[in-house]
């Protein structure tokens, strides 16, 4: 399975990424941007004995490695091949 998995910063934390972003285009002449959020994209194969396994073993890793539930939410979409 192919496993697409989105990281993003929750509603009402601060992103210096995003700001630092949101300037520098600005810089750029890029005036109309605004409210940039910067996030994290994780892209993997997954050999489980189905979907189900698949995500739970996916909501694990999230938990524990690839997002931060304090501040950071998370969803995925699974492919299978």
């Amino acid at each position: 399975m192919r496993v697409k998995i989105f990281v993003s910063l929750k509603n009402g934390v601060l992103d210096p990424q995003g700001k630092a972003v949101e300037q520098s285009l600005h810089t750029l002449g890029y005036k109309e941007v605004q409210d940039v959020r910067v996030g994290k994209f994780v892209e993997l194969d997954l050999h489980a004995s189905s979907r189900e396994a698949a995500e739970g073993r996916i909501r694990e890793m999230c938990d524990k490695l690839l997002a931060n539930p304090v501040i950071e939410n998370f969803h995925y979409e699974i492919s299978e091949g």
